[in-house]
């Protein structure tokens, strides 16, 4: 991949009170196809003209990369959207503790897969899904996630209620590293699993499982990762944060500009140090080319997104709200939260627009309008209602 930089000089920081407090970053990530444009902004030079230099480092778990992010090992990340959630709120496993979310890094891309033995026993589509799961001589199911705020587990969970399968009743579930699902998939421990790329098609290359479903089938264009980091380092290093927001943009929209970019960012974060897989394997789904193991090969309309002219980026209300929601809706939360006041400590939309606007790019209002795969609409305006409105949840159990 040929080095590139911003093309325009004004996006030069100017020596003096806007220069970065803390010019050297430390910045985590796990080994999957949506943190591309951290690994891009990192190698290709993008932080240089913001006045930045990123160094890169790998974790292996969302466990640990949280951990390193609170301990100061790390100062921003690459993360689970629910993640960021989670620590604000003081659940799975750490102490509460007040998050920033920077802006968003991907949307869509992340796909429910099963095991090749359950195709073999006649599973193939949602269909015959549910039936294995209903039927009373089967032993139930076990599906696994991968960390218990993250995404992953509302993809999956949400999925799973839309087919009238009750979550945390009619399967088990449990945590796996993302690198890990195929090996636990091969080894007969999980059944299925719901997880980020190329850990969906490496399921499917190496004939151990097929994919049922994608997240994007689930809900077209839904967040996904973000960049984050405290609060407490958007407090101290403001002209930082802005300038990796600055830096994460011209990078994300690099990788869109044209289909060249986009493959030869493939080639890049497949090597050992990043994502550590095929280029071939993680090509295919970067570039929304699917095979799903069952002969079945399409062109998704909606691919794994880094930028989408600025649509992907801004750290929308709507979109924290909906992760509370979900907290909500599957017992993580016992008591009705703030919703707002809680989404909006977290996502840093005045600093994210300093930040896109100085770069000429439009910044859209801080709620958008989707509809899920179960025909219901969500813009955050009514998130306890929303929360509440499912047949299938926990609510009823506390």
């Amino acid at each position: 991949m040929p080095a590139s930089s911003p093309s325009s000089a004004a996006h030069l920081w100017v020596a003096g009170s806007d220069a970065p407090e803390k010019p050297e970053l430390n910045l985590g990530f796990l080994p999957l196809s949506d943190a591309a444009s951290l690994i891009v902004a990192a190698t290709q030079g993008f932080g240089e003209p913001h006045g930045l230099t990123l160094h890169l480092h790998r974790q292996p778990s969302w466990s640990a990369l949280r951990d390193n992010l609170l301990g100061g090992r790390l100062d921003a990340a690459h993360s689970l959207y629910g993640l960021v959630y989670g620590i604000q709120l003081g659940l799975g496993g750490a102490p509460a503790t007040d998050m920033a979310v920077l802006m968003g890094l991907a949307q869509n891309g992340q796909s429910i897969n099963l095991a090749r033995s359950l195709a073999l026993a006649g599973v193939r589509d949602i269909a015959s899904f549910v039936a294995r799961v209903r039927d009373p001589r089967a032993q139930p199911l076990t599906l696994a996630h991968t960390f218990p705020t993250g995404t992953h587990i509302f993809w999956l969970y949400y999925w799973l209620a839309a087919q009238g399968i009750h979550p945390l009743r009619d399967v088990r579930t449990v945590l796996v590293p993302p690198p890990q699902m195929p090996e636990h998939l091969a080894a007969g421990r999980v059944d299925g699993y719901c997880v980020g790329e190329p850990w969906g098609a490496a399921a499917v290359a190496g004939e151990q499982g097929f994919t049922l479903t994608t997240s994007q089938a689930i809900w077209p264009d839904h967040p996904e990762k973000v960049l984050t980091c405290t609060r407490a380092f958007t407090e101290r290093y403001p002209n930082t944060a802005r300038a990796l927001i600055r830096t994460l943009l011209d990078a994300s929209r690099f990788i869109e500009e044209n289909p060249e970019n986009r493959a030869s960012t493939a080639q890049l974060i497949s090597g050992a140090a990043y994502v550590n897989a095929e280029p071939a394997l993680v090509a295919e789904r970067f570039l929304g080319r699917y095979q799903d193991g069952l002969d079945h090969q399409w062109e998704d309309a909606h691919p794994l997104a880094f930028h989408r002219h600025g649509a992907v980026n801004p750290p929308y209300l709507s979109d924290g709200l909906w992760f509370l929601t979900q907290f909500r809706r599957w017992g993580l939360l016992r008591e009705e939260p703030d919703y707002l006041a809680i989404a909006e400590a977290v996502q840093c939309t005045a600093l994210y627009r300093d930040a896109a606007t100085s770069l000429g790019l439009e910044v859209p209002a801080t709620r958008r309008h989707s509809v899920l795969l179960d025909g219901r609409a969500w813009d955050g305006s009514d998130p306890a209602g929303y929360a509440r409105s499912f047949d299938l949840h926990a609510l009823a159990d506390q």
